[in-house]
């Protein structure tokens, strides 16, 4: 077992504890209509139903209640496409701290409209994630407060992999998992924690073609700076930080990566909604493109697919159903 390993199951396990009263539990579904296609047995881990509508709140959970009360008085300034912030939002909400969100000027509607709803000090800034995230650094920097990274934190990582510990109690024998991957902090924590029980379960990274850049960098053994191209799996587009910790855990424990089509992600989003009556955004919907397009090789076996969250816009459903 990789050191590696055993920090993400130790961090997974004590986050468990500390987010436990702000998350739900999310449920399994059995997909008889995707488990009929890989002559397999599919199941469908809903995180589109946590209650920021994203898998984000665990590790925006984890995060702010690690804190000590010194950095919390200091304030807290953090970046992201939308589901990272809308946590983060929540959370300040609940607790009555202060903090600062930026998201980038081309964020989602529906994420941009939610942030406000619940009082966000809302910035926007730059294009992509990373130049938004990197303009949100050097605010907290200039104004003395704590920078939380959507993806790039032990805790966070930590956070997330509390899905794996729920895998773990809900299915039996499990033999893949799919996950949609941006920073890497839902993989990592996913496979850290389910790899350190049973090591040869199989764990598949899910990105679009548009913005593949954990893949090539995985590929290249660095970080590769891409231009990222429109994508409907907004929640998953931009670059990585130079030395963030994820390249190294994916590179280690994620065992192959499914790029997909913008065509393969309407489809999908299409298919969930028809067969499940569930509503999915495009991050959500690369791991069931990337399952269907790989269907073949789970004949008999029992996946899992990740279904990272719900927020798309009214705008960008109109356009997918069409």
């Amino acid at each position: 077992m990789r050191e590696s390993e055993l920090d993400i199951r130790s961090e997974t396990s004590a986050a468990a504890e500390r987010i436990h009263p702000h998350i739900r539990e999310t449920p399994v579904e059995r997909s008889v209509w995707l488990s009929g296609v890989g002559k397999c047995d599919a199941h469908l881990k809903l995180e589109n139903l946590q209650a920021t509508g994203s898998f984000k709140l665990r590790g925006a959970a984890n995060k702010l209640l690690s804190l000590s009360e010194a950095e919390r008085q200091r304030g807290i300034v953090t970046a992201s496409s939308g589901n990272h912030a809308g946590a983060i939002a929540h959370l300040l909400h609940g607790f009555g701290w202060p903090g600062t969100i930026f998201v980038p000027e081309d964020a989602s509607e529906s994420k941009v409209a939610m942030l406000r709803q619940l009082g966000a000090d809302l910035r926007f800034h730059g294009l992509d994630c990373l130049e938004t995230e990197r303009f949100a650094k050097l605010n907290a920097e200039q104004s003395d407060r704590l920078f939380i990274s959507a993806c790039d934190d032990p805790k966070i990582i930590g956070g997330q992999g509390t899905i794996g510990l729920e895998l773990e109690r809900q299915i039996d024998g499990i033999d893949s998992v799919f996950v949609p991957v941006g920073g890497g902090g839902l993989i990592a924590g996913i496979a850290g924690c389910l790899k350190s029980k049973n090591p040869d379960i199989e764990i598949v990274g899910c990105q679009p073609e548009a913005s593949a850049v954990m893949y090539e960098s995985v590929k290249a053994g660095r970080i590769v700076k891409l231009d990222s191209l429109p994508t409907l799996s907004d929640g998953t587009a931009g670059g990585i930080e130079e030395g963030a910790i994820t390249l190294p855990i994916c590179r280690d424990l994620v065992d192959r990566f499914v790029l997909v089509s913008e065509d393969e992600i309407k489809a999908a989003i299409r298919l969930v909604l028809l067969r499940h009556h569930t509503l999915v955004e495009g991050a959500a919907a690369l791991s069931v493109a990337s399952f269907l397009k790989t269907a073949d090789r789970y004949e008999g076996k029992t996946v899992v697919l990740i279904l990272s969250g719900a927020k798309i816009s009214l705008e960008t459903l109109r356009q997918v159903l069409a």
